[in-house]
Protein backbone atom coordinates (compact mmCIF):
# COMPACT_ATOMS: atom_id res chain seq x y z
CA UNK A 1 0.00 0.00 0.00
CA UNK A 2 1.39 3.39 -0.99
CA UNK A 3 2.71 5.40 1.94
CA UNK A 4 1.08 8.80 2.27
CA UNK A 5 0.06 11.05 5.11
CA UNK A 6 -3.59 10.67 6.08
CA UNK A 7 -5.63 12.25 8.82
CA UNK A 8 -8.42 9.67 8.80
CA UNK A 9 -7.83 5.94 8.76
CA UNK A 10 -11.34 5.29 7.46
CA UNK A 11 -14.16 7.57 6.34
CA UNK A 12 -17.70 6.63 5.41
CA UNK A 13 -20.94 8.29 4.29
CA UNK A 14 -23.82 7.20 6.48
CA UNK A 15 -27.27 7.97 7.81
CA UNK A 16 -27.11 7.97 11.60
CA UNK A 17 -30.10 6.78 13.56
CA UNK A 18 -31.12 5.26 16.87
CA UNK A 19 -31.58 1.68 17.95
CA UNK A 20 -33.68 0.55 20.88
CA UNK A 21 -33.26 -2.96 22.27
CA UNK A 22 -35.32 -4.61 25.03
CA UNK A 23 -33.45 -5.46 28.19
CA UNK A 24 -32.72 -9.05 29.20
CA UNK A 25 -33.31 -10.45 25.69
CA UNK A 26 -37.04 -9.89 25.90
CA UNK A 27 -39.14 -9.41 22.75
CA UNK A 28 -40.15 -5.91 21.68
CA UNK A 29 -43.90 -6.37 21.99
CA UNK A 30 -43.83 -7.40 25.66
CA UNK A 31 -41.09 -5.11 26.96
CA UNK A 32 -41.26 -1.74 28.66
CA UNK A 33 -37.54 -1.13 29.27
CA UNK A 34 -35.24 -0.46 26.31
CA UNK A 35 -31.55 0.27 25.76
CA UNK A 36 -30.90 3.24 23.44
CA UNK A 37 -27.84 3.63 21.21
CA UNK A 38 -26.77 5.62 18.17
CA UNK A 39 -26.33 3.39 15.17
CA UNK A 40 -25.56 2.89 11.50
CA UNK A 41 -23.92 0.00 9.68
CA UNK A 42 -21.16 2.26 8.39
CA UNK A 43 -20.24 3.86 11.72
CA UNK A 44 -20.21 0.36 13.22
CA UNK A 45 -17.46 -0.62 10.78
CA UNK A 46 -15.39 2.41 11.77
CA UNK A 47 -15.72 1.54 15.44
CA UNK A 48 -12.95 -1.06 15.50
CA UNK A 49 -10.31 1.37 14.24
CA UNK A 50 -11.66 4.26 16.32
CA UNK A 51 -11.64 2.15 19.50
CA UNK A 52 -8.01 1.24 18.84
CA UNK A 53 -6.88 4.84 18.51
CA UNK A 54 -7.22 5.55 14.78
CA UNK A 55 -9.06 8.71 13.77
CA UNK A 56 -12.16 7.99 11.66
CA UNK A 57 -14.81 10.17 10.01
CA UNK A 58 -18.49 9.81 9.16
CA UNK A 59 -20.09 12.00 6.52
CA UNK A 60 -23.73 12.43 7.41
CA UNK A 61 -26.64 14.80 8.05
CA UNK A 62 -28.44 15.91 11.20
CA UNK A 63 -31.80 17.40 12.17
CA UNK A 64 -31.16 20.88 13.50
CA UNK A 65 -32.07 21.33 17.17
CA UNK A 66 -33.10 17.70 17.59
CA UNK A 67 -32.26 16.12 20.96
CA UNK A 68 -31.81 12.86 19.06
CA UNK A 69 -29.20 14.52 16.84
CA UNK A 70 -27.46 15.80 19.98
CA UNK A 71 -27.49 12.27 21.41
CA UNK A 72 -26.01 10.86 18.20
CA UNK A 73 -23.24 13.45 18.14
CA UNK A 74 -22.44 12.74 21.79
CA UNK A 75 -22.30 8.99 21.13
CA UNK A 76 -20.00 9.46 18.14
CA UNK A 77 -17.65 11.63 20.19
CA UNK A 78 -17.59 8.98 22.93
CA UNK A 79 -16.70 6.37 20.31
CA UNK A 80 -13.79 8.51 19.00
CA UNK A 81 -15.51 8.99 15.62
CA UNK A 82 -15.36 12.43 14.03
CA UNK A 83 -18.32 13.65 12.02
CA UNK A 84 -19.17 16.21 9.39
CA UNK A 85 -22.71 16.95 8.33
CA UNK A 86 -25.19 19.71 7.67
CA UNK A 87 -27.80 20.56 10.29
CA UNK A 88 -31.13 20.59 8.43
CA UNK A 89 -34.24 22.32 9.84
CA UNK A 90 -36.82 19.77 10.89
CA UNK A 91 -39.65 21.48 9.05
CA UNK A 92 -42.33 20.82 11.64
CA UNK A 93 -43.58 17.65 13.35
CA UNK A 94 -43.97 15.83 10.01
CA UNK A 95 -40.60 16.90 8.64
CA UNK A 96 -37.14 15.35 8.89
CA UNK A 97 -35.97 13.04 11.66
CA UNK A 98 -33.43 10.36 12.49
CA UNK A 99 -34.53 6.79 11.85
CA UNK A 100 -35.34 4.29 14.59
CA UNK A 101 -34.17 0.69 14.45
CA UNK A 102 -36.28 -1.37 16.87
CA UNK A 103 -34.80 -4.82 17.41
CA UNK A 104 -34.71 -7.55 20.02
CA UNK A 105 -31.86 -10.00 20.50
CA UNK A 106 -33.93 -13.17 20.41
CA UNK A 107 -33.41 -16.11 22.73
CA UNK A 108 -33.03 -19.82 22.04
CA UNK A 109 -35.31 -20.76 19.17
CA UNK A 110 -37.09 -17.38 19.29
CA UNK A 111 -35.38 -15.52 16.48
CA UNK A 112 -34.43 -11.83 16.71
CA UNK A 113 -36.85 -9.48 14.98
CA UNK A 114 -35.97 -6.09 13.50
CA UNK A 115 -38.40 -3.29 12.72
CA UNK A 116 -37.14 -0.23 10.80
CA UNK A 117 -38.98 3.06 11.14
CA UNK A 118 -37.37 5.34 8.54
CA UNK A 119 -40.08 7.72 7.28
CA UNK A 120 -38.68 11.23 6.88
CA UNK A 121 -35.11 10.08 7.51
CA UNK A 122 -32.79 13.04 7.05
CA UNK A 123 -29.93 10.84 5.87
CA UNK A 124 -31.88 9.90 2.76
CA UNK A 125 -31.13 13.40 1.40
CA UNK A 126 -27.35 12.96 1.62
CA UNK A 127 -25.45 14.54 -1.27
CA UNK A 128 -21.77 14.64 -2.24
CA UNK A 129 -22.10 18.42 -2.48
CA UNK A 130 -22.74 18.53 1.29
CA UNK A 131 -19.00 17.96 1.86
CA UNK A 132 -15.69 19.52 0.85
CA UNK A 133 -14.34 16.36 -0.75
CA UNK A 134 -11.19 18.04 -2.06
CA UNK A 135 -10.24 19.02 1.48
CA UNK A 136 -11.19 15.68 3.05
CA UNK A 137 -9.48 13.42 0.51
CA UNK A 138 -6.95 15.78 -1.01
CA UNK A 139 -5.65 17.92 1.85
CA UNK A 140 -6.41 15.92 4.99
CA UNK A 141 -6.21 12.45 3.49
CA UNK A 142 -8.14 9.23 4.07
CA UNK A 143 -6.71 5.72 4.11
CA UNK A 144 -9.92 3.90 3.14
CA UNK A 145 -13.34 5.13 2.07
CA UNK A 146 -15.82 2.52 3.27
CA UNK A 147 -19.16 2.20 1.50
CA UNK A 148 -22.04 -0.01 2.55
CA UNK A 149 -24.87 -1.32 0.44
CA UNK A 150 -27.28 0.13 2.98
CA UNK A 151 -26.40 3.78 2.42
CA UNK A 152 -25.82 3.09 -1.28
CA UNK A 153 -29.38 1.74 -1.66
CA UNK A 154 -31.24 4.00 0.78
CA UNK A 155 -32.48 6.54 -1.78
CA UNK A 156 -31.69 7.83 -5.24
CA UNK A 157 -29.87 10.73 -3.60
CA UNK A 158 -27.64 8.50 -1.45
CA UNK A 159 -26.93 6.16 -4.38
CA UNK A 160 -25.66 9.10 -6.42
CA UNK A 161 -23.74 10.47 -3.42
CA UNK A 162 -21.90 7.19 -2.83
CA UNK A 163 -20.80 6.96 -6.45
CA UNK A 164 -19.58 10.58 -6.52
CA UNK A 165 -17.78 10.29 -3.17
CA UNK A 166 -16.10 7.06 -4.28
CA UNK A 167 -14.87 8.69 -7.50
CA UNK A 168 -13.53 11.68 -5.54
CA UNK A 169 -11.71 9.35 -3.15
CA UNK A 170 -10.10 7.45 -6.01
CA UNK A 171 -8.85 10.69 -7.59
CA UNK A 172 -6.76 11.30 -4.48
CA UNK A 173 -5.48 7.74 -4.12
CA UNK A 174 -7.82 6.67 -1.31
CA UNK A 175 -8.67 2.98 -1.33
CA UNK A 176 -12.36 2.06 -1.52
CA UNK A 177 -13.97 -0.72 0.50
CA UNK A 178 -17.48 -1.88 -0.46
CA UNK A 179 -19.56 -4.09 1.86
CA UNK A 180 -22.50 -5.07 -0.34
CA UNK A 181 -24.95 -5.46 2.57
CA UNK A 182 -28.09 -6.39 0.60
CA UNK A 183 -31.52 -5.43 2.01
CA UNK A 184 -34.54 -6.56 0.02
CA UNK A 185 -36.75 -3.75 1.35
CA UNK A 186 -34.30 -1.14 0.06
CA UNK A 187 -34.12 -2.75 -3.39
CA UNK A 188 -37.86 -3.20 -3.95
CA UNK A 189 -38.89 -1.36 -7.11
CA UNK A 190 -35.30 -0.24 -7.86
CA UNK A 191 -33.72 -3.57 -8.79
CA UNK A 192 -32.32 -2.61 -12.20
CA UNK A 193 -31.19 0.84 -11.09
CA UNK A 194 -29.39 -0.46 -8.02
CA UNK A 195 -27.82 -3.41 -9.85
CA UNK A 196 -26.23 -0.91 -12.23
CA UNK A 197 -25.12 1.39 -9.39
CA UNK A 198 -23.63 -1.45 -7.34
CA UNK A 199 -21.79 -2.67 -10.42
CA UNK A 200 -20.30 0.82 -10.88
CA UNK A 201 -19.13 0.98 -7.26
CA UNK A 202 -17.81 -2.60 -7.33
CA UNK A 203 -15.87 -1.73 -10.51
CA UNK A 204 -13.74 0.80 -8.63
CA UNK A 205 -13.61 -0.89 -5.22
CA UNK A 206 -10.30 -2.19 -3.89
CA UNK A 207 -11.88 -4.40 -1.23
CA UNK A 208 -15.16 -6.26 -1.78
CA UNK A 209 -16.99 -7.77 1.19
CA UNK A 210 -20.22 -9.74 1.41
CA UNK A 211 -22.03 -12.36 3.40
CA UNK A 212 -23.47 -15.64 2.20
CA UNK A 213 -25.95 -14.02 -0.20
CA UNK A 214 -24.71 -10.51 -0.94
CA UNK A 215 -22.65 -11.31 -4.03
CA UNK A 216 -25.56 -13.24 -5.51
CA UNK A 217 -28.31 -10.74 -4.75
CA UNK A 218 -26.40 -7.49 -5.39
CA UNK A 219 -24.17 -8.46 -8.31
CA UNK A 220 -25.98 -11.45 -9.81
CA UNK A 221 -23.41 -14.19 -9.21
CA UNK A 222 -24.28 -17.84 -8.73
CA UNK A 223 -23.39 -19.28 -5.35
CA UNK A 224 -24.51 -21.78 -2.71
CA UNK A 225 -27.72 -21.28 -0.82
CA UNK A 226 -27.24 -19.48 2.48
CA UNK A 227 -28.00 -21.03 5.85
CA UNK A 228 -28.94 -24.64 6.34
CA UNK A 229 -26.75 -27.31 7.86
CA UNK A 230 -23.22 -28.30 6.90
CA UNK A 231 -22.09 -24.75 6.16
CA UNK A 232 -18.47 -25.86 6.13
CA UNK A 233 -19.15 -28.21 3.22
CA UNK A 234 -20.14 -25.20 1.08
CA UNK A 235 -16.78 -23.45 1.31
CA UNK A 236 -15.55 -24.76 -2.03
CA UNK A 237 -18.72 -23.39 -3.69
CA UNK A 238 -18.16 -20.02 -2.04
CA UNK A 239 -14.65 -20.03 -3.48
CA UNK A 240 -16.06 -20.70 -6.94
CA UNK A 241 -18.43 -17.76 -6.51
CA UNK A 242 -15.61 -15.43 -5.42
CA UNK A 243 -13.57 -16.55 -8.43
CA UNK A 244 -16.46 -15.32 -10.58
CA UNK A 245 -16.38 -12.02 -8.71
CA UNK A 246 -12.61 -11.74 -9.23
CA UNK A 247 -12.99 -12.33 -12.96
CA UNK A 248 -15.58 -9.58 -13.29
CA UNK A 249 -13.91 -7.11 -10.90
CA UNK A 250 -10.18 -7.84 -11.26
CA UNK A 251 -9.07 -4.43 -9.99
CA UNK A 252 -9.81 -5.36 -6.36
CA UNK A 253 -6.99 -6.57 -4.14
CA UNK A 254 -9.15 -8.43 -1.60
CA UNK A 255 -12.45 -10.31 -1.69
CA UNK A 256 -14.08 -11.58 1.49
CA UNK A 257 -17.30 -13.19 2.61
CA UNK A 258 -18.56 -14.14 6.05
CA UNK A 259 -20.22 -17.47 6.77
CA UNK A 260 -22.92 -17.90 9.39
CA UNK A 261 -25.01 -20.87 10.44
CA UNK A 262 -27.63 -20.20 13.11
CA UNK A 263 -27.91 -22.96 15.70
CA UNK A 264 -30.03 -20.79 17.98
CA UNK A 265 -30.28 -17.10 18.80
CA UNK A 266 -27.62 -17.78 21.44
CA UNK A 267 -25.17 -19.81 19.35
CA UNK A 268 -23.93 -19.52 15.77
CA UNK A 269 -21.28 -21.16 13.68
CA UNK A 270 -19.14 -18.27 12.46
CA UNK A 271 -16.59 -18.44 9.66
CA UNK A 272 -15.13 -16.41 6.79
CA UNK A 273 -13.21 -16.64 3.53
CA UNK A 274 -10.70 -14.21 2.06
CA UNK A 275 -8.84 -14.10 -1.25
CA UNK A 276 -5.88 -11.73 -1.15
CA UNK A 277 -2.26 -11.60 -2.29
CA UNK A 278 -2.88 -14.48 -4.69
CA UNK A 279 -4.00 -16.93 -1.99
CA UNK A 280 -7.08 -18.26 -0.24
CA UNK A 281 -7.49 -17.87 3.50
CA UNK A 282 -10.28 -19.71 5.30
CA UNK A 283 -11.66 -19.55 8.80
CA UNK A 284 -13.70 -22.73 9.14
CA UNK A 285 -17.02 -22.08 10.89
CA UNK A 286 -16.78 -22.65 14.63
CA UNK A 287 -19.24 -22.02 17.47
CA UNK A 288 -19.55 -18.59 19.03
CA UNK A 289 -21.93 -17.53 21.78
CA UNK A 290 -24.22 -14.68 20.81
CA UNK A 291 -25.63 -11.98 23.07
CA UNK A 292 -26.91 -9.94 20.12
CA UNK A 293 -26.17 -10.84 16.50
CA UNK A 294 -26.77 -7.41 14.96
CA UNK A 295 -23.50 -5.86 13.81
CA UNK A 296 -21.43 -9.03 13.56
CA UNK A 297 -20.82 -8.50 9.86
CA UNK A 298 -19.88 -4.88 10.46
CA UNK A 299 -17.44 -6.00 13.14
CA UNK A 300 -15.86 -8.39 10.66
CA UNK A 301 -15.46 -5.62 8.07
CA UNK A 302 -14.06 -3.22 10.65
CA UNK A 303 -11.52 -5.74 11.91
CA UNK A 304 -10.43 -6.69 8.40
CA UNK A 305 -9.93 -3.04 7.40
CA UNK A 306 -8.02 -2.26 10.60
CA UNK A 307 -5.66 -5.18 10.02
CA UNK A 308 -5.24 -4.17 6.38
CA UNK A 309 -4.35 -0.60 7.35
CA UNK A 310 -1.74 -1.95 9.76
CA UNK A 311 -0.16 -3.80 6.84
CA UNK A 312 -0.34 -7.12 8.63
CA UNK A 313 -0.10 -10.37 6.62
CA UNK A 314 -3.34 -11.15 4.75
CA UNK A 315 -3.99 -14.20 6.92
CA UNK A 316 -4.30 -11.84 9.91
CA UNK A 317 -6.80 -9.61 8.08
CA UNK A 318 -9.19 -12.54 8.11
CA UNK A 319 -8.36 -13.65 11.64
CA UNK A 320 -8.77 -10.18 13.14
CA UNK A 321 -11.98 -9.63 11.19
CA UNK A 322 -13.42 -12.95 12.33
CA UNK A 323 -12.62 -12.15 15.96
CA UNK A 324 -14.07 -8.62 15.76
CA UNK A 325 -17.30 -10.09 14.39
CA UNK A 326 -17.41 -12.49 17.34
CA UNK A 327 -16.67 -9.56 19.68
CA UNK A 328 -19.60 -7.56 18.31
CA UNK A 329 -21.89 -10.55 18.90
CA UNK A 330 -20.90 -10.54 22.58
CA UNK A 331 -22.33 -7.04 23.17
CA UNK A 332 -25.76 -5.41 23.17
CA UNK A 333 -24.12 -2.60 21.22
CA UNK A 334 -24.25 -3.38 17.50
CA UNK A 335 -20.56 -2.68 17.00
CA UNK A 336 -17.25 -4.17 18.12
CA UNK A 337 -15.50 -2.02 20.72
CA UNK A 338 -12.17 -3.68 21.53
CA UNK A 339 -10.25 -2.32 24.49
CA UNK A 340 -6.97 -3.32 22.82
CA UNK A 341 -5.64 -5.63 20.12
CA UNK A 342 -4.88 -8.34 22.66
CA UNK A 343 -8.57 -8.70 23.49
CA UNK A 344 -9.31 -9.43 19.85
CA UNK A 345 -6.47 -11.94 19.50
CA UNK A 346 -7.57 -13.71 22.69
CA UNK A 347 -11.02 -14.14 21.15
CA UNK A 348 -9.48 -15.58 18.02
CA UNK A 349 -7.37 -18.02 20.07
CA UNK A 350 -10.35 -19.05 22.19
CA UNK A 351 -8.73 -17.70 25.35
CA UNK A 352 -11.59 -16.69 27.62
CA UNK A 353 -9.60 -16.96 30.85
CA UNK A 354 -9.95 -14.07 33.28
CA UNK A 355 -7.47 -11.22 32.69
CA UNK A 356 -6.00 -9.90 35.96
Amino acid sequence: MEKRKVKYAIASPTSMGLRITPQDRMAVHNSNLFYLQATSAESNVLNVASSLGRECLVLTKFVEGSPMAAFIKSQLRARNIRFEGLDVPQGGPWGYRHQFNIADSGFGLRAPRVWNDRAGEVGRTLSASDFDLDRIFGEEGVGILHLSGLIAAMSRETTKACIEIAKAAKRYGTLVSFDLNYRATFWKGREEELAEAFHEIASIADILIGNEEDFQLCLGFQGPEAGGRELGSKIDRFKVMIEQVRNKYPQAIAYATTLRQVISANEHLWGAILWAEGKWYVEEPRPIQVLDRIGGGDGFSGGLLYAFLNEWPAEQWLQFGWACGALAASSLNDYAEPVDEKQVWDIYKGNARVQR
